[in-house]
């Protein structure tokens, strides 16, 4: 149960390890000749995903420290192509992110694997990914288009150019690492700029990408080099604080040491448009991805609307962005309708809780409209084992009247299990 902060909320916080990075650096250690150390691992069930189906393909993986940064791990890299096959079917639980970017991977290593996960991974669409896998020279079963994925690798990847008809990083990143295999320069040509965490990390093991206007190409057989690699903080899961304290009078957190990647920051325009102040202070770590310090108040609210070019870059960020309209603020979101194959469909579980609470919400075919015209009263919402709809209740409840009950909250451990504990400590 969230109790209302009527004084808001204030404080420091230091988030975990960024998920989209932690994946990619796993993945990229375990390809890379000799050992590499990474600090500040996502301590989230996702990342423990990624972890446990490398140990499945025969990767040396140690956890050798943890703090408030996160986990240290030492992985020892198998080479490209060094990968073992799995004696199991591989696992991926929750994490699409897993499940999307291994599947490029696997297609590239000569034995069959079978890859499934929870209820919920089990729903989510793959065909995005298996087109591109097939054309490289896998043979990919799955059930319509879902998982779990039967997949039946190759040496000889072929090279390819591919327009996926939906951004997705995921996607891009899959086909990269598949080219990484191949002989000759595969390339992605987006519709839309998504993250580029995959690129920069593959600089930092020491692979030449060439990236051009929304294309990026890279050309298979280098090898890639272990090392020291720090996971700065992840600003998906600094949002919540980011918009706690936007949405309430007197408020004001700094978050810490988080990443202020440009492809990843969009929800930094996004609150300054709403009436939040924020303030960025950036520096660039030694692997290429910038960290900084993000401190944010609470200012009016206004409205705004995010337009379909802006989506990819807030992504992950909608739901949260939906529950800080509620406090005041109005929000009109279209272009959005990926959000409907998430871990839920979150455009309609979002509409459903928000109006549960009292909020005053449209459910649009590919988006929402919050109008915050008048003050939560709180309830009981059900977060249907969705990670960011727990977390983005329990923001919206902080501005209730009364109490809010959220079924499943416990979701939100699948990338940041200290949720609630530093929602608590941030009271002011």
């Amino acid at each position: 149960m969230v109790q209302p902060a009527p004084r808001g909320v204030r404080g420091r916080v230091r988030p975990p390890g960024d998920k989209a990075i932690s994946h990619r650096y796993a993945l990229l250690a375990a390809l890379a000749d000799g050992r590499s150390e990474i600090r500040g691992y996502s301590t989230g069930g996702d990342c423990a995903s990624t972890v446990h189906c490398l140990r499945g393909l025969g990767v040396t993986i140690e956890e050798v420290g943890r703090d408030a940064s996160g986990l240290t791990l030492s992985i020892t890299g198998r080479g490209l192509g060094g990968l073992v096959a799995p004696d199991d079917v591989l696992d991926a639980g929750n994490s699409g992110s897993t499940m999307r970017m291994m599947s490029g991977i696997l297609s590239a290593h000569p034995f069959q694997t079978t890859i499934t996960g929870d209820d919920s991974l089990r729903r989510r669409p793959m065909r995005r990914v298996i087109v591109p896998l097939e054309r490289m020279g896998a043979r990919i079963g799955s059930e319509e288009g879902r998982p779990p994925l039967s997949i039946q690798g190759t040496s000889a990847i072929h090279p390819i150019e591919f327009s996926p008809e939906v951004p997705s990083a995921q996607v891009k990143t899959a086909v990269l690492l598949a080219g990484l295999h191949g002989d000759g320069i595969t390339t992605v040509h987006e519709p839309l700029a998504t993250r580029d965490h995959t690129e920069r990390a593959l600089h930092t093991f020491g692979v030449r990408v060439e990236a051009r206007g929304r294309s990026v190409s890279v050309r298979g057989g280098q090898r890639l080099v272990g090392g020291r690699l720090e996971v700065p903080g992840d600003i998906s899961s600094a949002a919540f604080w980011m918009v706690a304290a936007a949405s309430l009078p007197g408020s004001e957190i700094v978050i810490e040491s988080v990443g202020v990647n440009p492809t990843r920051t969009g929800i930094i325009e996004v609150l300054r448009r709403l009436g939040a102040v924020v303030e960025v202070d950036a520096d660039v770590s030694n692997v290429g991805e910038p960290i900084g310090t993000i401190r944010i108040r609470h200012g009016a609210l206004g409205g705004t609307v995010i337009e379909p070019s802006e989506v990819p870059g807030v992504i992950d960020e909608l739901p949260v962005l939906g529950a800080l309209a509620t406090h005041g603020g109005e929000l009109r979101v279209t272009g959005a309708q990926e959000l409907r194959v998430k871990e839920s469909d979150r455009i309609s579980a979002l509409a459903d809780g928000l109006r549960r609470m009292g909020a005053d919400i449209d459910e649009l075919p590919d988006g929402f409209h919050v109008r915050g015209s008048r003050r939560l009263r709180g309830g009981e919402v059900d977060a249907r084992n969705d990670h960011r709809l727990a977390m983005a209740f329990a923001v919206a409840a902080l501005g209730a009247s009364g109490p809010t009950t959220i079924h499943d909250a416990g979701a939100a451990a699948v990338s940041y299990p200290e949720f609630f504990a530093v929602l608590e400590s941030l009271r002011a």
